[in-house]
């Protein structure tokens, strides 16, 4: 008994001292701190974090190419989650860069590059593909043991080859973007484009299911999201079907209502190159950003009247997140970019961060 006790107690210590040491970092610098995945000019594969000044906080080499990346609540730590079919995803100390573990997949699954924490910071959920039934959706389901991942068990996300996972402002109730495409371990062939089945889940934590949506088009595979603080969700597709159809590569949620396309033009639709990689909301200032980077545009749109706010040419375009005042962007081969959105006419700058070679994805802290 005296153990455990004196156990507990240290690890109160152990948490207040690090707790304290990611105040002091997060005050040291008010910039957010950018993460994303990252390459080199031979192909290596790296965690990274700067500031948007351009300062680098650390560059980790890793052994497998990430996507997402989603920070613990409370701990100075975050997951950079293995592309689809990795098996590899890397938990990193956000100070120094520090690779805390790696944590390798369970057999029979491979990660699809998105995961949520719990708000308690004890859970994540890491979307998965069982390869036994190529396809299945699942989510891992993984417990934190201080700055360690521990297996503990999943549950169905009611779909196929789900993408993006993520909270309702709730904090309890998990959205899922279920891609609708089967592929097998270690590929990336889709087996079952004349019969996908993507779509749009709403399920407890428990693995209940609320509620699933489809698009009217069978091969508009629902890929990533963005909520608002009011409980809006916005999804942004892969069209995998005829170069000639013009597909709802955006599609909304609202508090009560149906899912449903997006009010995007026409015009707009067709210039997307029927793909998009990223997708983003700024509450405040009720705006949805979106990334398109095969055809190498960049669009943001008033979340309420679906206005056009911006559409702007940007190589490559990849993750984007939003900050006070608008939107930062990287780029695959150009320079990354903030955008401020707080007037008529928005803005866009260059910011002093690496030119090109990032990843689809960004995340802001």
């Amino acid at each position: 008994m005296l153990r455990r006790q004196v156990l507990a107690v240290g690890s109160l210590l152990l948490s207040a001292v690090t707790l304290g040491g990611w105040k002091l970092f997060q005050q040291k610098d008010k910039q957010p701190l950018l993460l994303s995945a990252r390459d080199d000019s031979d192909g290596k594969h790296y965690a990274v974090g700067y500031r948007l000044d351009g300062s680098q906080v650390f560059a980790t080499q890793v052994g497998q190419r990430c996507h997402d990346i989603i920070n613990h609540p409370e701990l100075p730590i975050a997951l950079f989650v293995a592309r689809r079919p990795g098996t590899e995803s890397y938990l990193v100390d956000l100070r120094d860069g520090k690779l805390l573990q790696t944590v390798v997949s369970q057999p029979n699954r491979h990660f699809y590059g998105h995961a949520v924490i719990h708000r308690s910071g004890d859970w994540l959920y890491a979307t998965e593909n069982d390869t036994t039934e190529p396809g299945r959706g699942v989510l891992g389901i993984y417990r934190f043991e201080q700055d360690r991942l521990v297996y503990s068990g999943e549950i169905p996300t009611h779909g196929i080859g789900p993408h993006q996972v993520s909270w309702l402002p709730d904090g309890e109730t998990l959205v899922v973007a279920n891609g609708g495409i089967r592929t097998e371990a270690e590929s990336r062939v889709e087996m079952n484009l004349d019969a996908m089945e993507p779509s749009l889940v709403l399920m407890q934590r428990d693995g209940t299911l609320l509620s699933k949506e489809v698009l009217s088009q069978q091969m508009n595979s629902v890929r990533h999201l963005a909520i608002a603080a009011d409980g809006t969700i916005v999804a942004g597709q892969q069209f995998m079907g005829p170069s000639h159809e013009t597909a709802e590569l955006l599609a909304i949620k609202r508090p009560g209502e149906p899912f449903k396309a997006f009010a995007v033009g026409e015009e707009q639709l067709q210039s997307m190159a029927h793909y998009t990689a990223s997708v983003a909301i700024h509450s405040e200032l009720r705006l949805v950003a979106l990334t398109a980077p095969r055809a190498n545009r960049f669009f943001i749109w008033d979340l309420d009247t679906a206005a056009v706010r911006l559409d702007a040419p940007l190589p490559d375009c990849a993750g984007v997140g939003a900050v006070k005042d608008g939107f930062v962007v990287t780029s695959g081969q150009g320079r990354c970019r903030f955008y401020d959105c707080r007037k008529a006419q928005l803005m866009g700058t260059p910011l002093p961060l690496p030119a090109g070679l990032w990843d689809n994805h960004l995340h802001l802290i």
